[in-house]
Formats: C-alpha cells, sequence, structure tokens
C-alpha cells in the first residue's frame, strides 16, 4: 500500500511540474472509454484515475460507458470523432481489424487517440510517433499468475476445471488463456466455456449458467474468469449450487466491492489485479503529454498482482478509495 501511495504521490508530482507551464495552455478536450458502467467494480478506479489526471491539467473530460459492448464502443468513438477533440482514449475490445480505419480517420483528422487496458499492437506502431500509447497490464501473464494461485491452493493433476470467458473474442480471451494454460500445465483436464453478448452486458444471467454447469459437473474443482462482474458474482453461483467456502476453488479478476468480500470470506482464492486506477490516469497524461509537449506514445505496463484472503486487508482500504 504504501508503495502504491509513493508512486500516485510521484505521479502527481510529474503532473504538477508539467501543470506549471500547461496552466496558460488552453483546456484539452478528452473523451475517454471507461468500459463497463459508471460506478460498477470493474471502472470505478479507471474512471478515478481519468478523472483525477483531468482535474490537474486543465482537461474537460467526457466519460463513455459500453457495458463493454462492441459495437457501442465503435459507435462511440464516431460520436467522439464527430466532435473533433484534442484527443479520444480507447480499448481494444472490438479488436484491430474494427478500429483500424476509424482510427485513420481519427488521426487525419488531427485526433491524438491513444490506448488502454486491452493493446492494439500494429496500431500502437503505426501512430506511436503521434501520441499513440498503451497503458495497461500484460493480460496473459496475469491471467498465467492467476491459474499458478489457483493452482497452489490445493489443485491437483487430473481435476476437473472450468475457465468461463468471452472466447470468441481473441481480443478479450489473452488473460483467460493465461488461466487455461496454466491449469493445463499442472495436469489438470479443463474445459471452456464461452461467455455470450447478453451475459458480457449482465452478468446476473451468468449465475444460472454456471449454475447448471456445477450440477452437470459434481466432480468439478475450479472455476476461472478474467471477467471482472462475473468474478463478482462467483460467490453466488456457488450459493446457488449449495457449496461452501473453499469446496471450488476460484480465480479472477479486479477488486469489486463483491470481489473483495469474496476474497476475505474465502469464496475467491485469488483476483488478477492490474491497477484499474493507472488505467485511468496514463491515457489521459498519454494525450496531455503528445498534444503540449510532443512527447510519443509510450507503452505502459500498470502491472500484474494478485490479491488473495491472505493481502486483502492491506489493499481494501485502498479499493475503499476508489484507487486500487
Amino acid at each position: 500500500m504504501r508503495n502504491l501511495k509513493r508512486l500516485i504521490y510521484a505521479l502527481g508530482i510529474v503532473t504538477c511540474l508539467f501543470s506549471m507551464v500547461a496552466f496558460a495552455d488552453d483546456q484539452i478536450v478528452i473523451y475517454m472509454q471507461m468500459g463497463g458502467t459508471q460506478g460498477d467494480g470493474a471502472t470505478l478506479a479507471r474512471t478515478n484515475g481519468a478523472r483525477a489526471a483531468a482535474a490537474a491539467n486543465n482537461v474537460k473530460l467526457i466519460e463513455q460507458y459500453s457495458k463493454w459492448d462492441q459495437q457501442t464502443m465503435i459507435d462511440q468513438f464516431k460520436q467522439a470523432m464527430a466532435a473533433s477533440p484534442d484527443g479520444i482514449a480507447i480499448m481494444n475490445h472490438p479488436g484491430e481489424a474494427a478500429w483500424a480505419p476509424l482510427v485513420d480517420q481519427a488521426e487525419a483528422q488531427g485526433i491524438i487517440v491513444t490506448s488502454g487496458n486491452n493493446p492494439m499492437p500494429n496500431i500502437e506502431a503505426k501512430y506511436q510517433s503521434k501520441g499513440f500509447g498503451y497503458a495497461g497490464a500484460d493480460l496473459y501473464n496475469g491471467g498465467y499468475l492467476t491459474g499458478q494461485a489457483m493452482v497452489k491452493a490445493g489443485l491437483k493433476k487430473g481435476d476437473k476445471a472450468l475457465v468461463y470467458d468471452i472466447w470468441h473474442q481473441q481480443g478479450r480471451s489473452r488473460s483467460s488463456q493465461g488461466v487455461y494454460d496454466a491449469l493445463v500445465k499442472a495436469g489438470l483436464t479443463v474445459d471452456k466455456l464461452d461467455v455470450s453478448a447478453a451475459v458480457d452486458s449482465d452478468t446476473s444471467l451468468a449465475i444460472p449458467i454456471l449454475t447448471a454447469y456445477l450440477q452437470a459437473h459434481p466432480d468439478l474443482k475450479a472455476i476461472g474468469t478474467q471477467h471482472g462482474s462475473i468474478t463478482a458474482v462467483l460467490p453466488k453461483v456457488l450459493q446457488s449450487a449449495g457449496k461452501k467456502p473453499g469446496q471450488i476453488i476460484c480465480g479472477g479478476i479486479d477488486l469489486s466491492p463483491a470481489t473483495v468480500s469474496a476474497l476475505q470470506d474465502g469464496w475467491i482464492t485469488a483476483s488478477f489485479d492490474q491497477v484499474l486506477y493507472l488505467q485511468g490516469y496514463m491515457p489521459v497524461m498519454q494525450i496531455v503529454w503528445a498534444k503540449r509537449y510532443q512527447i510519443p506514445g509510450l507503452h505502459i505496463d500498470t502491472g500484474i498482482g494478485l490479491a488473495t484472503p491472505q493481502n486483502i486487508g492491506a489493499i481494501k482500504p485502498l479499493i475503499d478509495q476508489g484507487i486500487r
């Protein structure tokens, strides 16, 4: 916790140094895609980070929430382009093929585009000199670390596990593939179950689906997911299936209030912490730096860590502040 406070303090100092010059400049307008719904556990810290960077740099921030729907993200980008802002921060959930012509159009209009949460390596390489960067974790490694933690919690060779995630979108399955590979390497028999678009937008629909899966697979030992909102409903799934904490080893992602409670109560063994606050803060700063100081795109690894029942007590005060 001290290290994160020091990092945020250091970011504040850097921001203030740049702002000494920037205050004389005109206000910068940035549209930013936040992901889910305003205030939800997988989005709040990102929003707070973006707001903090905007407040320190005379930025007018227009927040866009999509419930993780790909077409909504595309439509929001078109709406942002029509407003001719200084910059737009996006996520790669629709995939690079869908984004490429739109980013080309925005760049031709002189709009700075950058990315967060889910990388776009080809577009980043093309427009890095114009400020296109990335702020996010190494998703595969984070998922793999989560899978390893699940194994260490008591799984053994031959056990059966499920990884429930968005397998039909390659850009959304990098982290879950890490979980899958870690479990397979440990000798488990692992099934993949795809998350539909309906469940992606309303994760309460995951409860009956997973409950039915547990009933059909009574020998299941573990459930992994890298969907933050599905992670949050796993305790309800297990309760619906008549399970007790620890009977099914669960690994997830992000630190929503429900996930924090689940970690404290033993329903979840490990949750991938990708430091969402920085994934909000740094894209805003990237656009500010590119606009005012012609700084090229920075590829920023926000880090991979795990929240566990053992360390959640130390992290929780920061989560309550909307920082983690």
